[in-house]
């Protein structure tokens, strides 16, 4: 994607089945947890550039010593910063002929050896970069199952809601974000449920110093989550840690943000994506499960690990930029799906180029957009090759040699056009400073393109502002001279906010609204942006489950190719000598290509819950009242 936008966060965890001594012995060192939550972490860097952070949990300390051990990172490299940090043991134990190897040494000394681990890389969408944002976030307790550690990829849009429950319960929560009132809702009802098994055993006669380990041993989480999930509205994959050494991953029951796993009688393994655990513990595509929507994966302190249904499953509605951009392309299915999005727009662009091969040549912008290029190729290829049968027919045996030759050897034109240098990386810069340094972030390569003859046709995953487009790209591709330049965008234009963990909320941002409001302005009907503002503001109050996505209604007046004009003008620089056109994806191949996760709200307005059409609503008359706030 050359547009900047804030993605998905990533979520790790391990939990050791076995003692620290096993791993040492079969694998050369009691590391062989954090090593693998290292390369789980570093696997999903493109999960989190904002920061990092880790948690363990040691089960087998004596009362008086430090359980649960954390920390977090902002640094520039995060990851490498908490690594950096968590494989050092205390001062104290860095005496000469020490083995740090030895795993009961180490379990005393190394805050960060211990049986439980859960990371996170988060890409802020609610909040500053400050350390006080970084998961995971803790609840902590005298009493080992009280202790409560969330890390999440999530946003809750109902966090007013779900606030002002949490006070009526009697809380004074210390910040208005969804992290803290997720925390604290889970945080409640685990601790009723511990007051309810301390009063079961109380009355059975047992002493308080009995009754903790068995808290430990039976406590519901299923019905914890149940309980605390119940008024959720939004996308969540919640990994939660409790302090005795229980464990748990929730997903919403929409499916919408994704969660996979794997265990073995040694590991028990969750990521945010699949083929990261796939290379990490080199398992075959069919070991690796997925959480399914309204599921969670409960691991109990002695290691029993169990599937429970704690929210009634909706209609799937995983995210489909997923598919399209935040996950790696080495999963089996994504790439597939990447490949037959590029397949399925060869027709479009084969009309674009008016089916000139000769003076047409075909690009990528790196990186991501690759596999969707290839796919691309591919269906010009497949026209081609019926394209050459059709003329060997018509030639009827008649053809001579070279006739031949000729019609065979046509193929697309296929060359490396625009170069992404890596060292500059354009998620470092604040808003500011980012227009100086896009227009350098790419280079394109001379000489292949034929002074103002070649159309070049260059495909992106997705086009979400367009500022990397006119204020770099464009203006680098025109300097090859070329007649025409034809952008593809292997998504549909992407219309309407996220609110379920990408940091897409306000409506100005998208070059398709901005296109929409000045076709609207063109054709003189400004006053359909206040009937809408109006509708908008009349079911401002109204609980969001009565609320209807009139947004959809801006878009309905215009074409997909009259916006996509649109867009083209709006993005072509005014220095651009060569024809600019922009083609889009539609929804319905979307559909094609990516079947199963069917989450498509960025470019239709269906919301899967109520609280996107209240986001949507929110920021629609954010926009006409000309503030610079958050939706949700």
């Amino acid at each position: 994607m050359s547009d900047q936008i804030k993605h998905e966060c990533g979520i790790a965890l391990i939990r050791l089945l076995k003692p620290l001594s096993y791993y040492k012995e079969k694998y050369g060192t009691w590391r062989y947890g954090l090593n693998k939550l290292y390369l789980l972490m570093e696997k999903q860097h493109n999960r989190g550039q904002d920061g990092a952070g880790m948690v363990c949990v040691k089960d087998h300390l004596s009362p008086g010593s430090t359980y649960i051990n954390r920390y977090r990172s902002i640094a520039q490299n995060p990851i490498l910063d908490v690594f950096d940090k968590v494989n050092k043991p205390l001062k104290k134990g860095m005496r000469k002929g020490i083995d740090v190897e030895n795993c009961d040494w180490a379990y005393q000394h190394y805050p960060f050896a211990g049986e439980l681990y859960l990371g996170h890389l988060r890409y802020g969408t609610f909040g500053k970069n400050s350390i006080d944002f970084v998961h995971p976030v803790m609840r902590q307790n005298n009493w080992k199952s009280r202790n409560l550690v969330l890390a999440g990829n999530f946003n809750l849009t109902n966090t007013d809601e779900l606030f002002e429950v949490l006070i009526e319960l009697g809380q004074h929560p210390k910040a208005y974000t969804d992290t803290v009132t997720a925390l604290e809702k889970v945080g409640h009802f685990l601790d009723e449920e511990n007051q309810l098994l301390f009063r079961k055993y109380k009355n059975e006669g047992y002493k308080n110093s009995e009754i903790s380990p068995l808290i430990e041993e039976n406590l519901d989480i299923q019905n914890i989550l149940e309980r605390a999930t119940k008024d959720w509205d939004g996308g969540y994959a919640m990994a939660g840690l409790l302090g005795h050494g229980d464990a748990f991953v929730v997903r919403d029951p929409w499916g919408i943000r994704p969660a996979h796993y794997y265990y073995d009688d040694e590991i028990v393994v969750v990521a945010s994506e699949r083929p990261v655990i796939q290379t990490v513990m080199n398992v075959g595509w069919d070991q690796v499960h997925e959480i399914e929507p309204g599921e969670a994966l409960i691991v109990k302190k002695k290691g029993n690990v169990s599937r429970q249904m704690i929210r009634v499953p909706h209609k799937r509605s995983s995210c489909s930029f997923e598919r399209i951009y935040f996950s790696r392309g080495s999963d089996r299915s994504i790439y597939k799906e990447r490949k037959e999005l590029g397949r399925l727009l060869s027709p479009a662009i084969l009309k674009s180029i008016d089916y000139d091969f000769k003076n047409s040549v075909f690009s990528y912008i790196p990186n991501t957009s690759e596999t969707a290029f290839y796919g691309m190729i591919e269906g010009i290829r497949e026209y081609l090759t019926d394209w050459k049968i059709e003329r060997l027919k018509e030639g009827n045996g008649s053809m001579t040699d070279d006739d031949i030759k000729q019609i065979i050897s046509l193929e697309p034109r296929v060359e490396k056009i625009a170069i992404k240098d890596v060292k500059l990386r354009t998620f470092i810069a604040d808003d500011a400073s980012r227009d100086d340094l896009v227009a350098h972030v790419y280079d394109v390569t001379y000489g292949v393109i034929k002074n103002g003859t070649d159309t070049l046709v260059i495909i992106d995953d997705s086009i979400v502002r367009g500022t990397t487009l006119k204020n770099s790209i464009l203006k680098i591709l025109d300097r090859l001279h070329p007649k025409k330049i034809v952008v593809v965008s292997s998504a549909p234009q992407i219309r309407y906010p996220d609110c379920y963990g990408i940091d897409m909320a306000r409506l100005d941002k998208f070059i398709a609204f901005n296109a929409v409001i000045e076709l609207l302005k063109d054709h003189g009907k400004e006053g359909v942006i206040d009937e809408i503002y109006k509708k908008c503001k009349e079911q401002e109050n109204l609980p969001k489950e009565e609320m209807v996505n009139y947004v959809r209604d801006i878009y309905r007046l215009f074409t997909l190719e009259q916006i996509s004009e649109k867009i083209a003008e709006i993005l072509k620089p005014d220095d651009c000598e060569a024809e600019v056109e922009i083609v889009y994806q539609s929804v319905e191949n979307l559909h094609k290509a990516c079947p199963n996760d069917t989450g498509d709200w960025y470019f239709t307005g269906n919301y899967p819950t109520p609280g996107g059409n209240r986001v949507v609503n929110s920021s629609f008359i954010n926009y006409v009242e000309g503030k610079n706030e958050r939706a949700y």
